[in-house]
């Protein structure tokens, strides 16, 4: 019997199923927009141990061709499944994160539950295969501009209301420049307000950070600014509650980091993935 080759994608959350199941069992259906293989990749990292995170070698394996029970799958041919106990290729797993993280705006107004868990599961087999497991001791790797692509850091409610966020005020890119020589790190947040004729402004925290461990930071809050003046004022009198959202102080586990991507937790257990910029703060 011919037989597919089945590939490691790039998805999220385990999905029980067989290519050998019957046609007639088709407990689930997946989303026309959605690869079944990045959906069954992110599986593997779903209630993976963080403490165990290890380099797990990637295998191929077969699977014959016929029906594999899945909705929409008719002609019996089988599509390309992937096995949980192995974890995808680093660039097939970061492909599916971003595919995830595609119209979630950083994920600054709330991510459904679901699609939190799929980016989790997807994270945590990228930690797994750290390819820079002392971060602190490779310095150099961390520095530099880097743009906020997701955070678990959330503006909802009344919170998004007072700031003007629904209507008023949009959110531009999110930058940190980390200057290693001087233990400093500059996070620029961008702004621009509809009602002031499109003004463009920005808010910048400074921040000063030691190394803590061969993994961690500790971050100092040093100052912060907003600007222009004509910004400011829109902000003044919730100031205290914008920079209570964005004050990077405490500490900051490096989970991942290559040359293009980082991925960090910090100590209120939120979750940050940056990509490498060009861009100057």
């Amino acid at each position: 019997m011919a037989a597919n080759a089945v590939t490691f994608g790039l998805g999220g959350f385990a999905i029980k199923n067989s290519a050998t199941s019957s046609s007639k069992s088709r407990p689930f259906a997946l989303p026309s927009s959605v690869p079944l293989s990045c959906t069954l990749v992110a599986s593997a990292g779903i209630g993976a141990n963080p403490e165990h995170r290890r380099l797990q070698p990637t295998h191929m394996a077969k699977v014959a061709k016929g029906s594999s029970g899945l909705v929409g799958d008719d002609e019996g041919v089988a599509n390309e499944l992937v096995y949980g106990t192995e974890y995808g290729r680093v660039d097939q797993i970061k492909a599916c994160l971003y595919q995830a993280l595609d119209g979630l705006n950083r994920g600054i107004f709330g991510v459904p539950s679901a699609k939190k868990s799929e980016i989790e599961g997807l994270v945590r087999q990228l930690e797994s295969q750290n390819p820079t497991p002392n971060p602190t001791a490779n310095l150099g790797k961390v520095g530099g501009c880097w743009k906020l692509v997701y955070s678990t850091i959330t503006i909802l409610g009344s919170k998004r209301t007072k700031l003007g966020l629904r209507d008023f005020i949009n959110l531009g890119d999110f930058l940190q420049n980390i200057f290693v020589a001087q233990g400093k790190a500059v996070n620029v947040i961008k702004f621009n307000a509809r009602g002031l004729n499109m003004l463009n402004g920005q808010l910048t925290i400074e921040a000063s950070f030691r190394v803590a461990s061969e993994s961690r930071v500790d971050i100092t809050y040093d100052k912060s600014t907003i600007t222009p003046d004509q910004l400011m004022n829109v902000f003044r009198q919730n100031y205290d509650l914008l920079l209570g959202i964005f004050n990077p102080e405490g500490w900051l586990e490096i989970t991942y980091v290559d040359d293009t991507m980082r991925i960090g937790r910090d100590d209120k257990g939120n979750v940050f993935i940056l990509e490498r910029s060009k861009e100057e703060t």
